[in-house]
């Protein structure tokens, strides 16, 4: 997750200690940073969205974790002291004691995020969301209009989506906007960014598309396509920082990001740029991510080295906690993903900009069938990784 209001902008953000090593409690490296946990507490979902990575459908999954089984978990979570619990699914609030969960985590101190389609936030869901003192919440949009309804499966998502927004705007809810990119909706870029100032929205992730699950057959951008994308996505953020509004814009999945960014700041000659590349050191892009610091809990209590590599599982919550899962690198992948500076090969281990992205996002190396094979979906050019 790179964070482009602070690191291009300039302009610092409360998660930066966790990000860049900024602020006070910061980790004193990257590598020692416990995981953020993303817990997909059911699979159901009432929608179906054709990227999906859990490919989930508006049916009842067995095996999933019961609720004492879900406090057992928040236990641990909360003793193992992680920085932040993100529930998802499926669609989280369709879990039938949602609520009584999330109560429970919030209780224990976690800090508590949602990832959701919107579709069930009314007004009352809104309130009830502010009044547990939930931390964020990220409302997937991915278009305007039959351009989401379409990515949704549903005619008439959009609507329903854009009133979550402003149910939870109405009652004061942090509420952010998180949207995949891809060939079926960079057209609609300029109207989502105009959708975003329209609604004032306070947070934006830009996620590169992981092609897992359901959006398996999906193809990424190409890599003249992402550049154009993200120089936009910069662009506007920069707008809207030297405009003084306190709009938070991310990307999320793709660490070569950081490394363009680098190299963008560099041309323009910006006074932060050197302070921005002590960041990106800090954080070491993907070497310090999957496995490290991210995790997930898929609905079955399976544990994943992050919520898009569904097809490798570490351990069960059920048979060990999740600290002590996390703790153990007796697991190959696990452990290959703490040592992974030496196992990359390829393209990404010749890159000059190794430190800064650290090979990419593992996951889709996986889907080639190589782990430690490069990122396919790198956009960088030869010229600009070739060592001097």
């Amino acid at each position: 997750m790179l964070n482009l209001t602070t690191l291009y902008c300039g302009v610092g953000q409360p998660a930066d200690g966790l990000r860049y090593g900024r602020g006070e409690g910061a980790p004193r490296a990257a590598a020692e940073r416990k995981p953020v946990v993303v817990w997909n507490i059911t699979r159901r979902c009432n929608l179906q969205c054709v990227h999906c990575y859990s490919d989930s459908e508006a049916k009842e999954y067995p095996g999933e974790l019961t609720f004492d089984e879900c406090r057992a978990v928040v236990d641990d979570l909360a003793r193992y002291g992680v920085p932040a619990v993100l529930l998802s699914g499926g669609e989280p609030l369709v879990h039938p004691r949602f609520f009584d969960l999330a109560s429970y985590a919030v209780e224990k101190g976690l800090r508590l995020t949602l990832s959701t389609n919107g579709m069930c936030i009314d007004r009352a869901t809104a309130e009830r969301l502010k009044a547990l003192h939930c931390a964020y919440v990220g409302i997937s949009l991915d278009g305007i209009g039959e351009t989401h309804d379409r990515f949704r499966g549903r005619v008439g998502a959009f609507e329903r989506t854009v009133a979550a927004f402003r149910n939870c705007k109405a009652v004061g809810q942090k509420v952010g906007l998180r949207l995949t990119l891809s060939r079926h909706n960079v057209a609609d870029l300029e109207r989502v960014f105009e959708f975003i100032e329209t609604e004032n929205i306070e947070r934006v992730c830009f996620y590169h598309l992981v092609s897992s699950g359901r959006g398996g057959s999906m193809q990424i951008l190409p890599p003249e396509k992402t550049r154009e994308v993200l120089d936009r996505i910069m662009d506007r953020a920069l707008l809207w920082a030297k405009a003084g509004l306190s709009r938070e814009v991310l990307t999320v999945g793709q660490p070569a990001d950081g490394v363009y960014m680098h190299l963008r700041l560099q041309r323009e000659k910006s006074p932060h740029a050197a302070q921005t590349l002590k960041f990106l050191e800090w954080n070491g892009g993907g070497l310090y991510g999957t496995g490290i610091g991210i995790g997930n809990i898929d609905a079955q209590g399976n544990v994943h080295p992050d919520q898009f590599w569904q097809t490798y599982t570490v351990g069960n919550v059920r048979q060990r906690p999740f600290s002590e899962i996390w703790r153990d690198s007796s697991d190959p992948i696990l452990k290959g993903l703490r040592e992974r500076a030496a196992r990359i090969t390829g393209r990404c281990a010749a890159c000059r900009y190794f430190n800064l992205c650290g090979g990419g996002f593992r996951v889709r190396a996986a889907q080639t069938g190589d782990p430690w094979a490069s990122d396919p979906a790198c956009y960088l050019t030869d010229a600009e990784i070739a060592r001097p």
